[in-house]
Formats: structure tokens, C-alpha cells, sequence
């Protein structure tokens, strides 16, 4: 049996490095795409960890804005002063929401008046007679208002008052005669008021401020603190 020849044995070496030549160079290019680096700032794909969420934190719920203050609630006190052509006095009892006023010079103009205190301190008070007290609560310590009274406008100022500065009223019936009568006890002890006689206003006696007697027509009477 013959021998393969040269020829053959040249052209199968040659397949031989034909094939080691295309395996080196797919290997080359395989490993070279697997170790290429990775371009600098490019993050590293994020593995999930088994347990947890990888959704980003919700924000946090902002606080909700402070409520503005509310205004300071109408206090439960007196107040007593002059108007400011000094003719005249004007006592204000506050409870609850509710006023009641006392309007006199000392001689023979008198008025009470009634009323509700609004949330802003502001007040709108009616008496007899078209008798009325418009007024403003200024930091609960005095009241700055206008009685009108005999189609007159009389403008006041009544501080708070501490005891026994206020607003008495008595009312008997002496000797057949209906009395009324009203005290305004000013700061100072000074005292205004006007005792109505069936009808009749005159000055009142004065009454002592500490327990409220007062005599009146020779009886012994009890002047007591007003409020709503």
C-alpha cells in the first residue's frame, strides 16, 4: 500500500493551522469583552437583597402649619370710670358672654343697659328710651366706648375695677314708694349714683362700699354687687 504523499501531508498541516488560528483568535475576543473595565461613574448593577425593598424611602409628611393663635377669651370682670367730659360715670359687669352697664350722672340721668360682649371684645348694649353703650374690650383691662343717652354722646373710658370698685344696685319698697337705686363706686372710693322714687330720680345716699348698706327714707337697705 502506497504512502500518502508530500503534497497531502503539506495541506493537512495547513488545515491543522487554519483551525488553531480561528479558535486562538474567538478565544481572544471573548475574553477580552469579559475583562474590559468598567468606564469610571458607571455604578455596579445593584443586587437585591433577599428580604428587602428596594424602593427609594417615602418622604417624610411635612408638619402641618401651627394653628394662628385665637383671640383672647372675653374675661368675667367689672369696670368703672368717668366720660371724658367728666360729667357722668359708666360701670360695666361682664359674665359669661353677657354685660350689663349703668349709666348716670349723680343727679338725674340714669340708664341701665343690656347686652351680649362679641368674641372680638366689642360690645353693643340697649337701654329705655333709645338708650344705647357701643364699646371695645382693650386687652381686658379697660373698655373705651360712647354711651348715647338723651340724644346726647357721651365718650368714656371704665378701667377694670378690683373690689369694692363697681357697679350695686338696691331695690324696696318704702313707705308705699318703689326704689331703685344704682351706685357706680369709682377707683378712689368716689361714688356716683341716682335713687329713682316711683318714677323719680334724685341723687342717691351714699352706701358703704364694704357691705352695701345704705338708708334710704330712715330703712336700712342692702346695695348688692351687679353682674348679668
Amino acid at each position: 500500500m502506497k504512502r500518502p504523499g508530500p503534497l497531502l501531508t503539506l495541506l493537512a498541516g495547513l488545515l491543522l493551522a487554519v483551525f488553531m488560528l480561528s479558535l486562538n483568535a474567538t478565544t481572544g475576543v471573548r475574553n477580552a469583552s469579559s475583562s474590559r473595565p468598567r468606564t469610571p461613574g458607571t455604578a455596579p448593577p445593584a443586587s437585591a437583597t433577599p428580604g428587602k425593598s428596594t424602593s427609594p424611602p417615602s418622604p417624610s409628611p411635612s408638619a402641618s402649619p401651627s394653628a394662628s393663635p385665637s383671640a383672647s377669651p372675653v374675661p368675667n370682670a367689672d369696670y368703672a370710670g368717668r366720660t371724658d367730659d367728666d360729667s357722668s360715670a359708666v360701670a360695666v359687669s361682664l359674665r359669661d358672654g353677657r354685660a350689663i352697664a349703668y349709666f348716670c350722672d349723680g343727679h338725674d340721668k340714669e340708664s341701665w343697659l343690656k347686652g351680649d360682649v362679641r368674641d372680638d371684645g366689642t360690645l353693643r348694649l340697649t337701654g329705655k328710651n333709645g338708650a344705647g353703650l357701643d364699646g371695645t374690650l382693650r386687652d381686658g383691662r379697660r373698655i373705651r366706648g360712647t354711651v348715647e343717652f338723651g340724644g346726647r354722646h357721651y365718650a368714656f373710658t371704665a378701667d377694670k375695677a378690683v373690689k369694692p370698685s363697681g357697679l350695686y344696685r338696691a331695690t324696696a319698697t318704702v313707705r308705699g314708694a318703689e326704689l331703685d337705686g344704682g351706685w357706680i363706686v369709682l377707683p378712689g372710693g368716689r361714688q356716683v349714683g341716682v335713687l329713682d322714687r316711683d318714677g323719680e330720680p334724685s341723687a342717691a345716699p351714699v352706701i358703704d362700699p364694704e357691705t352695701g348698706a345704705v338708708t334710704v327714707d330712715g330703712q336700712k337697705l342692702t346695695a348688692r354687687p351687679v353682674t348679668p
